[in-house]
């Protein structure tokens, strides 16, 4: 009998560079084939690609797709904007939703699809986590002829109303830092065990770990409160995502306090036929033990693309 094939082998890049305009060039790493389905991975709010655990993305290549992770700008390796926050600016675009920020989501967007020109990619699968999904969620909105397929995971539509944070986390999200990499890690490690899957819990010091990394990458705490102002300003995308004609997927965490589940919820109903995944238990994060859930229910949006099939038969909780 024939040997039993192994694990598909998945080429892992350098860390590589991509200008994207405005002086701007964001870090990006590439997981398998450039023949096979580009996948474009976008992290949240002062997360690095790095976020995007290797396991996860190498799991994603063995299915077919070409994985794309990036630095937003602002995080990691990517280009740091120049200026300041107040911190009063902070606070007040918190209570009302109105300030000036140094770039919008959209701009954010435009980053993202400058990257896929410089790749050379026409239309990709997106996924974002948090940030991550409002920004993938502007790019269908904005580009929609740049996107496969939509996967928006723990995130919101920009609508005040929904998707609020618990208010117990704002005294931390809003408090000065100390600087340096001690604190940092520390401070980063009680959020994230905060914020995180309950049922699906990180040990204390692999998000210590994790911190570490993120700091030594190139932390920014203005650059923070930059994607901060971008995310506080965004808009209400409520209606203009019912424009959405691609296979979207929406997952949230039933047990998530960064962003609430209506946020969720009302991502998957502006969406036509869009598919919901709750899952119990889950927080503010990509558990380890999730990665599973995330890759079948990823492959299969994206198996709606490729069959035209942009409707999906309802919600789903796992």
């Amino acid at each position: 009998m024939p040997p039993t094939p192994g694990p598909r082998d998945v080429a892992v890049s350098d860390e590589l560079r991509a200008p994207v305009g405005n002086d701007v060039e964001l870090c990006y790493q590439t997981f398998g084939d450039p023949s096979d389905e580009p996948l474009l991975l976008v992290m949240g709010l002062s997360a690095p690609m790095t976020w995007w655990d290797p396991a996860l993305c190498t799991a994603l290549a063995r299915e077919g797709f070409y994985v794309i992770r990036y630095d937003n700008r602002d995080v990691g390796r990517s280009t740091k904007i120049p200026g300041r926050v107040r911190r009063d600016h902070l606070v007040r675009a918190f209570s009302t939703g109105r300030a000036k920020p140094p770039y919008t989501m959209a701009d954010l967007a435009g980053d993202a699809v400058a990257l896929l020109d410089h790749l050379g990619i026409e239309a990709a699968h997106v996924v974002g986590a948090s940030m991550g999904g409002m920004i993938v969620q502007t790019i269908a909105i904005d580009h929609p002829a740049r996107v496969r397929s939509l996967t928006s995971i723990m995130s919101t539509t920009g609508r005040r109303s929904v998707g609020w944070q618990s208010p117990k986390l704002l005294p931390m999200l809003i408090a000065p830092r100390k600087p340096g990499r001690e604190p940092y890690v520390r401070t980063s490690a009680t959020m994230w065990k905060m914020i995180g899957s309950p049922d699906f819990p990180t040990d204390m010091e692999a998000l210590r770990e994790r911190a570490g990394e993120t700091f030594d990458r190139g932390f920014d705490a203005n650059g923070v409160m930059r994607q901060m102002l971008a995310i506080l300003t965004q808009p209400d995308r409520t209606k203009r995502l019912r424009s959405v004609r691609v296979p979207t997927l929406v997952i949230h965490g039933l047990a998530d306090r960064m962003v609430h589940v209506s946020g969720g919820r009302s991502t998957a109903r502006a969406v036509p036929g869009a598919e919901l995944v709750l899952i119990d238990g889950m927080g503010h994060d990509l558990p380890t033990s999730l990665h599973p859930t995330f890759v079948e229910a990823i492959r299969r949006t994206a198996d709606r693309a490729s069959t035209g099939r942009a409707s999906a038969s309802g919600a789903s909780a796992g």
